[in-house]
């Protein structure tokens, strides 16, 4: 356990591909011993700043420590504190389960024995000693994922970065890949967690970072962030869809918020900061005539925090960040 250490340090990490900043000047800090959510819309930077921090690509200014060594000067320390998992399953499907990660344990210098030994530990950890004799080509896509987390810990990692981890994944495997990553930070590894799937960073995050075009522009708990965009969502139905404008108008009012006509003709929606008013503007909706079918106040999730932060919602389908090739001297 590193729990009274820093895994992560940055101090104003940039990069930058020919006319395009896509990291612009990042400040991180992540505490040891925690799953640390690094939330941004497609194309915002996080796996340009992950690949920094994995010593994969050499940053263009400021500067990267993980557990204190610095991912430029010392490159060999920092790999020996990590494990990457990508955002598609690097595992050789013409293998068995079992054979994957025996190869990858031999090819970290594990003798054969003790590579069958640890191979056989994280199928049975993982739920997929079952499956160890079957070719990964026959595996589900959850399955994959967690194959794939397994060979990024067959030398269990103090530190690893995972990308995307449950994309494309249904909700079932996703739930399996959550329980894997609670059990290793449960075993002392922290987690670097990059999603656009908020309700990941919610039910995983024990703090989060939300960064766009390269810049960080919101850190802290996922409760500290709900509670910057308001304590709540008021949903109300009018019985008349005809006078819909006319109780949002009256609504607005009474909030001084905004408020959002929903898809729904009779339903309309606000972002709450003051409890006290929503009984006021109940009260002036009946003394207008208005009649209302219910109404519901609910606390906001982090896709409302993403959206007031960003400007647009995540795009969980979409392309990961762009981000040109490597070559030898990023790499070296």
């Amino acid at each position: 356990m590193h729990s009274s250490t820093t895994a992560i340090e940055t101090d104003g990490l940039v990069k930058v591909f020919g006319d395009v900043r896509a990291v612009d000047g990042i400040d991180l800090t992540v505490p040891a011993g925690i799953v640390h959510g690094f939330l941004g819309p497609n194309g915002a930077g996080k796996t340009t700043t992950v690949r920094m921090l994995a010593t994969l690509l050499r940053p263009d200014a400021g500067s990267a420590r993980v557990f204190g060594h610095d991912v430029g000067r010392e490159r060999a320390e920092v790999r020996r504190r990590i494990a990457l998992t990508g955002q598609s399953a690097s595992v050789d499907e013409h293998l068995t389960g079992l054979e994957n990660l025996v190869m990858v344990g031999r090819l970290l210098g594990r003798p054969w024995k003790d590579a069958r030994a640890r191979a056989a530990e994280l199928l049975a950890a993982f739920e997929l000693d079952e499956a160890a004799n079957r070719l990964v080509k026959g595996y589900s896509g959850g399955m994959r994922r967690r194959l794939d987390i397994a060979a990024g810990i067959v030398v269990s990692p103090d530190l690893l970065f995972l990308d995307e981890p449950t994309a494309g994944l249904d909700p079932r495997s996703r739930s399996e890949v959550w329980n894997v990553v609670r059990a290793l930070v449960a075993a002392g590894t922290t987690v670097l967690l990059t999603t656009q799937y908020l309700d990941e960073a919610d039910r995983l995050a024990d703090r989060v970072t939300v960064i766009d075009r390269g810049r960080v522009i919101a850190e802290g708990t996922p409760g500290e962030l709900k509670a910057s965009v308001g304590n709540g969502a008021l949903t109300v139905r009018v019985l008349d869809p005809a006078r819909r404008e006319e109780a949002g108008r009256l609504i607005e009012r009474e909030l001084r918020v905004p408020v959002r006509l929903e898809p729904d003709p009779v339903a309309l929606s606000a972002q709450v900061s003051d409890l006290d008013r929503i009984a006021r503007a109940l009260a002036e909706l009946s003394r207008a005539g208005l009649a209302v079918t219910d109404f519901a106040l609910s606390r906001p999730s982090l896709d409302e925090v993403f959206l007031a932060l960003t400007g647009r919602r995540p795009e969980p389908d979409a392309a990961p960040d762009a981000m040109p090739g490597t070559n030898e001297e990023d790499v070296a």
